[in-house]
């Protein structure tokens, strides 16, 4: 048997190296401004390519089909947000409704950069939910479920700390929130503007049972 030895290529790394290093990062990356922007069901991910420069063909070969790449580009918001969350809500120098406070300011700041055009893509998903294919449902539960387990959990602290009273049931006022969040992120991006936010928080603050 011959051996055939294959000398090594001088220059740019091959093409398919590159591709599979760093394109499949690239398109969920593309993917998470475009549909945070556009939601999932009237978006073709023809600009989604375009912007990372892959054919449609190619596609197929990261993603078996759209609705792949729309659960995995929601479970990467998914970990981006709920780090975003731990990093204000696991925040020990602040008190538990201060680091509350914080994340919203911190969101708010984050929408006006994006000059309001970004709202929150668990968010806008859920409002086309029925348009969706089914297993998109289950996985945003879930992720719901996760965003309120964490502030129930800095709640219960401020439970504890006497921040708010002994009978505050944490779970409940955790799921408030984000059903109340999620409106007033849709409508920061509509008047382009903080206000609906730092609004919906004062009057959960206030409603907090002291």
């Amino acid at each position: 048997m011959t051996t055939l030895s294959v000398k090594p290529r001088r220059g740019r790394p091959p093409k398919i190296a590159r591709e599979n290093r760093d394109t499949r990062a690239e398109l969920i990356r593309s993917g998470l401004e475009h549909l945070t922007e556009f939601g999932f069901s009237s978006s073709g991910i023809e600009p989604i390519l375009k912007k990372v420069g892959v054919p449609k063909g190619s596609f197929y070969h990261y993603f078996a089909s759209k609705e792949v790449f729309g659960e995995t580009v929601l479970a990467h918001y998914d970990g981006y947000f709920a780090g975003k969350l731990d990093m204000h809500l696991l925040d020990t120098q602040f008190t538990p409704i201060q680091r509350l406070e914080n994340f919203v300011d911190h969101a708010a700041q984050g929408m006006a950069r994006h000059d309001f055009k970004r709202g929150c893509l668990v968010g806008n998903l859920s409002q086309e939910v029925d348009a969706l294919p089914l297993g998109f449902r289950s996985q945003l539960s879930a992720i719901f479920a996760g965003w309120q387990h964490r502030l129930e959990t800095c709640l219960q602290e401020a439970k504890n700390t006497g921040d708010i009273a002994s009978t505050a049931d944490c779970a409940q006022l955790a799921e408030f929130f984000w059903i109340g969040w999620e409106g007033a992120v849709s409508r920061a991006k509509l008047m382009q503007a903080p206000q609906p936010l730092t609004l919906f928080l004062h009057y959960f603050l206030q409603a907090l049972p002291k």
